[in-house]
């Protein structure tokens, strides 16, 4: 449960609602932060586990559908607010990782053409590839161990270059971001 933490931290970061302009799917936009609200009731300890897996089933589903209809809800189709939910969705299908690779290939296109955050993409690439069982790029994906000490969830790739690609996106120093974790304690 603690490793859920992790997304929390990614949580805390100011999103802006829809910029200048108005998003072009606002219907869109509130049912994806309606999900996210949802989501995020249910990720507590007090939450039961059958809950937790009636509303990961549900929008896990329902995140499938809009990827086929619309492709990657971006920045100008559902708001910075409203992609950030989509992606904290998809970042929390961790039972369809065949969803998860697709949202991660529709979100890096995204943020090519300055659709979607880049540190929102880091957490994502770092979740599929713990998932698969990879070694991770941003190291943004941490648990404890027994003890309650914090560890990545799986090993971090060339971790001697590691602040220069999280600078690269937008995240902080490695050591500030562990530092937070430990803060949540």
């Amino acid at each position: 449960m603690r490793a859920l933490v992790v997304w929390l931290l990614a949580g805390l970061m100011t999103v802006a609602a829809c910029g200048d302009d108005p998003p072009s799917h606002p219907g869109l936009r509130a049912e994806l932060l309606q999900m996210l609200k949802v989501d995020q009731e249910v990720r507590t300890l007090e939450a039961s586990e059958e809950d937790w897996n009636r509303v990961e089933k549900a929008n896990t589903d329902r995140m499938r559908q809009i990827l086929d209809a619309h492709g990657w809800p971006g920045h100008s189709m559902v708001g910075k607010d409203g992609a950030h939910a989509a992606w904290a969705l998809i970042q929390h299908a961790d039972r369809d990782l065949d969803l998860q690779r697709r949202g991660l290939e529709l979100m890096r296109q995204a943020v090519e053409k300055d659709e979607a955050d880049p540190s929102d993409l880091a957490y994502l690439v770092d979740r599929v590839r713990v998932a698969e069982k990879k070694p991770q790029v941003y190291g943004t994906q941490w648990e404890t161990d027994p003890q309650g000490n914090w560890r990545p969830r799986t090993p971090i790739e060339d971790e001697a270059e590691v602040d220069e690609r999280r600078a690269d996106v937008g995240l902080k120093p490695l050591k500030e971001y562990v530092e937070e974790l430990k803060s949540l304690e």
